[in-house]
């Protein structure tokens, strides 16, 4: 299956090709990117993973593109949708995640390629709900969510199955989006979370 390109004002969101690989590598080996991820990838498990994003679209009909910028085409990150693997109380769902260089952060690039990947899923593909989920230190991530218009239940937080009891990043908090929320112009405008001072277990 072709992965569908898709282009923002300065991003183009596309399937990966070999010139992507080494900038992935250094990214996912980037101690302060993987700071929120149980460890850094080595070029093996970098490489597996970026050859995971072409199946993912011959299944599920959605997954992972590369960020590269219009300007220069340099790679930014990755955006994407996909199905979490593990059981939770609110599996199966559809998760939109990123990963960005250090390099891009700070310029609204996850913000709006993230923003590209809900209308594909809504528009697109039709999904009822899309969920993003980090742990409650991320606060880069869950402000992201928060731009998109993503809200957020305190009940609705969880401990990681794939961690450990004790793990210091076993608890996630969970943000939520359905399509008629995403079509009545709620992901349009920013939400505050007034439970953010319960981030804390």
């Amino acid at each position: 299956m072709s992965i569908p390109e898709l282009r923002t004002a300065r991003l183009r969101l596309r399937g990966w090709l070999e010139r992507d690989r080494a900038p992935y590598r250094a990214m996912n080996a980037d101690p302060e990117v993987m700071r929120h991820f149980p460890n850094p990838l080595d070029s093996a498990a970098s490489d597996a993973l970026l050859e995971s994003l072409t199946p993912q679209w011959a299944e599920h009909e959605f997954g992972g593109w590369i960020i590269e910028r219009l300007d220069d085409g340099a790679f930014l990150g990755v955006t994407g949708l996909s199905r979490p693997s593990f059981e939770a109380h609110f599996t199966p769902a559809v998760e939109v995640g990123w990963r960005y260089a250090r390099a891009a952060w700070g310029h609204g690039y996850a913000t709006e390629a993230a923003r590209a990947a809900l209308e594909f899923g809504f528009e697109t593909i039709a999904l009822p709900e899309i969920v993003s989920f980090t742990v409650p230190a991320n606060e880069r991530s869950w402000r992201v969510m928060e731009r998109l218009g993503m809200h957020r239940d305190p009940a609705d937080d969880f401990d990681h199955p794939r961690l450990a009891e004790g793990h210091p990043l076993r608890r996630h908090v969970l943000y939520r989006l359905r399509a008629s929320e995403w079509r009545g112009g709620r992901a349009a405008e920013p939400t505050r979370d007034r439970s953010r001072p319960n981030f804390a277990r």
